[in-house]
């Protein structure tokens, strides 16, 4: 791990930090993104450098940092919104973006198509990661509902 590859990590969890701050979030829950926001960047990193393409080390983190929130939710009393959107705000494809618009702009369509590509790539890994994650806990939850409610009803 490179010193350039920690500064990154802390400034994901910073950037995390700041959004927790923006959504009003104090003491654990402000701290919980702020590790959400460093160790997805710490994954994203790893998962690179283990051989995994962009997006499908963006889907995977997107996928662990929603179960994450979703998991901070329930123990925290919040809602998951406000540990998902802080926590995965450094791997929003910000830069791919600016570049995409700036090959627009300047009339590079060769370039411009391919970092479009790219970037819609990015934001579809995050929302795919998202959703899986959101349908597996509500899948999860209503099955532990319903063996908890057959129990009752022998119970009785």
């Amino acid at each position: 791990m490179s010193l350039t590859n920690l500064v990154e990590i802390i400034t994901a969890g910073l950037g995390a930090l700041a959004f927790g701050v923006l959504f009003n979030l104090h003491g654990k829950k402000l701290l919980s993104v702020l590790l959400g926001g460093a160790v997805g960047w710490f994954f994203v990193i790893l998962l690179m450098r283990l051989g995994a393409d962009e997006p499908t080390a963006y889907f995977i983190v997107a996928l662990l940092l929603s179960l994450y929130a979703e998991i901070l939710a329930r123990t925290l009393k919040a809602p998951t919104t406000v540990f998902i959107i802080p926590s995965l705000i450094p791997l929003v494809p910000g830069s791919s973006l600016y570049y995409t618009m700036a090959y627009g702009l300047s009339g590079e369509r060769e370039l411009f198509s391919d970092k479009a590509f790219a970037t819609l790539a990015l934001a579809a890994a995050l929302a795919i990661g998202i959703i899986i994650a959101t349908v597996l806990t509500r899948l999860f939850l209503k099955a532990t509902a319903a063996v908890k409610a057959k129990k009752e009803n022998n119970r009785k």
